[in-house]
């Protein structure tokens, strides 16, 4: 991950450097179990927001909450998305930001759970961000779902097999996939096909 990027953001919200935090974010996501929910990953959705800051209501709790999204990951645990939304929101507290701001910031996280449909605009920007992957070239994605696998390689196949199917099916019979128009006309198309392939191949 950019510490640049992450000091720039830093001053933006009018905080120190914050390097301890940014050293402790980098250290999560080099765990040895991440293949995919690691910094490539972060530096990826933080690319792709720099791409649509003109669609973003609020810059700044978006990329505050794309820095923290996956900050905490155990493949047996349920409460990934919350305990790393209360990690942001602990942070935020620390560097005595807004109330409206934390509180935004935590829900933007937690609308990655994919579990609920957005509200506003940012959330939309959010989860089609983290979605994005779905809708890259067939070879990434192939690779995508290897990297996957490789998280949960200590859940046995037959189980492994039937949750990822349930999990691509809801994200394939979903009117769109993409909220942003940006979105959906560059990447709807090609997740259809990728989930459709996905499923097959299961």
């Amino acid at each position: 991950m950019d510490e640049e990027k992450w000091l720039d953001l830093m001053k933006r919200l009018g905080f120190g450097a914050n390097l301890e935090t940014y050293m402790k974010l980098q250290s999560h996501y080099a765990q040895k179990h991440r293949h995919y929910h690691n910094s490539n990953h972060i530096k990826a959705t933080l690319k792709s927001l720099s791409q649509v800051n003109h669609i973003a209501n609020d810059y700044n709790a978006l990329e505050i909450a794309l820095w923290f999204h996956d900050a905490i990951y155990s493949i047996f645990s349920s409460s990934n998305e919350l305990d790393s939304a209360n990690w942001a929101a602990d942070f935020l507290k620390m560097n005595n930001a807004e109330s409206d701001f934390i509180e935004k910031s935590h829900r933007l996280i937690m609308i990655t759970l994919h579990n609920a449909t957005p509200t506003d605009s940012d959330e939309m920007l959010m989860v089609d961000i983290d979605l994005s992957i779905l809708g890259c070239s067939r070879d990434l994605y192939e690779q995508f779902e290897q990297w996957v696998r490789e998280e949960y390689k200590l859940v046995p196949s037959f189980i492994f097999k039937k949750k990822r199917k349930e999990i691509l099916e809801g994200f394939l019979s979903r009117d769109r996939i993409f909220s942003h128009q940006y979105f959906c006309d560059k990447f709807e198309v090609s997740a259809r096909e990728n989930l459709r392939n996905a499923i097959n191949n299961l």
